[in-house]
């Protein structure tokens, strides 16, 4: 499980292309070592940890914390593995952070002998941790990587983890049963592939997705969901959409965060902010490096001597990211804190309708720069992820902010990257992002107030932009060309 990194992008592609392993044969070895036992030390966080939810046993020792993937019958090492970066703060919370990294990227706190909060700086919420009196035994031995075993491992991965069987209508033990029969030791890794992909295929879920193990390190991806009607955006795409988009801007995008994030105007004194998505501001540092470059964009865009009476947001090819990085805009854009949404994750591997307890997850104004008055936002299939929970938090911001384009995908979970075998990984969530009423926009994505077309080959064609021509509508100002 990844918890929280900066590497939940749109659909399993680019998630999968972010991740990196060490070499194949060693991660399927016996784990053990000192500090494994679970017997507390001078560090209170010392010892084994079961997680709340996610399938995930973690092993902190000294100063090194190590985590596990564990299903009813396997228990495989985990992509989690950091250090401790500086001394324990107050209360005992630990930082941790990549081993070849500076910074850190997650905190443990000790709540009491037997629990403990795991907080990831990208995300929101927190994951509750239960001390174990030591590592379960399916995690002292070797995982078996036969075909059978493997497929077995990625059946339990999605019964115990995947929430949304039933709002898809599929019946995944049926699924077991026609597929099952079709493994057997001589089974080949390329046909093994075949088979997790026409078994997940039917999900149209872009936070569902498989890869393969690179040589080396690293992993490749095979196959990743998709909602039907909806296509990841090409690199044609970006450069046209972005030609059609500058007929209306006063002047070119200033451009932040490696060109993901630009600011313009727009004629009537309306600002324009694009959001390519919520990660890789910077070449190489956490949570509070990619911050601090957001925060730069949103200055240059809301700090200045001309600050806009409205404001158009452009996520309409924004594939995802880091949540509290949409918190972090979010909160330029109010002056009373309000509720954005609250977060649940499936936690019993038996029972699909059980969940942990919903966590309230606020928009608290920011110290900062801010803009209260009208917003736009611009969505489309192509706004993925956090482009999807950074929506979301703005729904219940006041005054409304008028949504224009089309559906978002539909996938809001973090995602969860678990080895299954010295050749694959599958990609897959297991949480829900709830409206006040309990439910959640997974599947049909969260609908538009204003329907229009999206960068439509005609449209492009002809360097119309009618999205963005109804946004200066609604805020005020003449819908141009």
């Amino acid at each position: 499980m990844r918890f929280g990194r900066m590497a939940r992008a749109a659909g399993a592609t680019a998630v999968a292309l972010a991740v990196t392993v060490g070499a194949a044969a060693p991660v399927f070895a016996a784990p053990g070592g000192p500090g494994q036992e679970g017997r507390p030390g001078a560090n209170r966080l010392e010892g084994v940890w079961r997680t709340d939810g996610y399938g995930a046993v973690m092993a902190i020792s000294g100063d090194r914390l190590t985590s596990y993937d564990v299903t009813r019958s396997s228990c495989t090492p985990g992509l989690l593995g950091e250090r401790q970066v500086g001394a324990p703060g107050p209360g005992g919370a630990t930082r941790y952070g990549p081993p070849d990294k500076t910074f850190a990227e997650l905190t443990v706190t000790p709540r009491g002998h037997g629990r403990a909060v795991l907080k990831a700086d990208a995300s929101v919420g927190t994951v509750t941790l239960e001390r174990l009196p030591g590592l379960p035994a399916l995690c002292r031995q070797p995982a078996a990587d036969d075909p059978l075993a493997v497929f077995d491992r990625f059946w339990e991965n999605f019964k115990e983890n995947y929430p949304f069987f039933a709002a898809k209508g599929i019946d995944w033990h049926a699924v077991r049963d026609h597929y099952r029969p079709q493994v057997g030791p001589q089974t080949t890794d390329d046909r093994l592939q075949q088979i997790f992909v026409e078994m997940i295929e039917p999900l149209h879920d872009a936070h569902t997705g498989l890869a393969r193990a690179r040589a080396g390190g690293g992993l490749t991806p095979v196959f990743g969901g998709l909602r039907p009607g909806t296509a990841q955006p090409t690199e044609e795409l970006r450069k046209r959409s972005a030609e059609a988009v500058a007929a209306q801007l006063l002047a070119p995008e200033v451009l932040f965060g490696g060109g993901r994030l630009g600011v313009g105007e727009l004629p009537g004194g309306i600002g324009y902010l694009r959001v390519s998505g919520f990660d890789d501001y910077v070449d190489d540092g956490g949570y509070q490096a990619q911050a601090a470059e957001l925060d730069r964009a949103l200055d240059a865009l809301l700090a200045g001597p001309a600050r806009p009476h409205g404001l158009v947001i452009d996520v309409r090819l924004n594939g995802g990211g880091s949540d509290e990085l949409g918190l972090r805009i979010a909160a330029r854009l109010t002056d009373r804190p309000y509720l954005a949404y609250r977060k649940v994750a499936r936690n019993d591997p038996d029972d699909p309708t059980r969940f942990t307890n919903p966590q309230p997850i606020p928009v608290r104004p920011a110290a900062g720069a801010r803009h209260t008055g009208p917003v736009a936002l611009l969505t489309a299939g192509s706004t993925v992820s956090a482009g999807e929970t950074f929506t979301q938090a703005l729904i219940a911001r006041s005054p409304h902010v008028t949504r224009i384009g089309e559906n978002t995908q539909g996938v809001f979970s973090d995602i969860m990257i678990r080895l299954l075998s010295p050749t694959f990984a599958v990609i897959l969530p297991n949480e829900k992002f709830l409206t006040p009423d309990g439910s959640s926009f997974d599947g049909p994505g969260i609908p538009p107030d204003v329907r229009t077309p999206v960068f439509t080959p005609e449209e492009l064609e002809g360097l119309k932009d009618s999205a963005l021509s109804r946004a200066r509508q609604a805020l005020g100002g003449s819908s141009g060309t």
